[in-house]
């Protein structure tokens, strides 16, 4: 696991499955939802989406990427979410078959799809736990060495 990643953040992402992909092109926001793993070690979000998507498109475009993910609930006190950037990867080799043993092993039904498998490399991380405190926010953004492609 990445060392410098808070831990609290690991587990807010172990805690849910879909996540808030943004993408731009040309000035042009667009967002799409996507279930996930996290593979801790190599610090990306597995996911599985068509290359013909819009938001795959655009990504592979730009290779820049945001995304988000939120706890539900109508209580103030309770508000946790988590932002990032970072970039849009195609698994090779090991990581490749990691993530594929990962992913259908949390969404088995996947097999069925047969969409390829991306990487999300978060490289800035902005974590929000109002449980902390009102507001509480933790930020990372990763050391240039670790940010390096996969």
């Amino acid at each position: 696991m990445y060392s410098i990643i808070d831990k609290r953040i690991i587990a807010f992402i172990h805690e849910h499955h879909v996540l808030t992909l943004a993408t731009c092109v040309n000035g042009i926001p667009y967002c799409a939802h996507l279930f996930y793993v996290y593979l801790d070690a190599e610090n990306v979000f597995v996911v599985t989406s068509s290359a013909s998507t819009r938001h795959i498109g655009e990504a592979l475009h730009s290779h820049t990427v945001a995304g988000a993910v939120a706890l539900e609930t109508a209580t103030v006190g309770l508000i946790r979410g988590l932002q990032w950037q970072g970039a849009l990867l195609l698994p090779d080799k090991d990581l490749k078959r990691k993530a594929r043993r990962a992913y259908l092993r949390r969404f088995p039904f996947a097999v069925l799809k047969g969409s390829p498998l991306w990487a999300l490399r978060p490289t800035f991380f902005k974590y929000t736990d109002n449980r902390l405190g009102f507001g509480k926010k933790i930020i990372i953004t990763l050391p240039s060495n670790e940010n390096q492609p996969l």
